[in-house]
């Protein structure tokens, strides 16, 4: 059977050689999901908005 505290300086090891993001790409990494958010609920309102324009001319015009 394993030994539970060699596993667990295993684990301890491999986590020092992660090569972890600096502050400064988290940032970057996070502003451009917020960004890409954004835009893209930008553009499904006003694809929303087109859809229903369209949707209330076709229903005026009675087709």
């Amino acid at each position: 059977m394993i030994n539970p505290l060699k596993f667990i300086q295993d684990v301890k090891q491999e986590a020092f050689k992660v090569s972890w993001p600096t502050k400064k790409e988290t940032l970057q990494g996070t502003l451009m999901v917020v960004a890409m958010a954004i835009v893209a609920s930008l553009f499904f309102l006003l694809l929303d908005q087109i859809l229903k324009f369209l949707l209330e001319l076709l229903l005026k015009v009675g087709i």
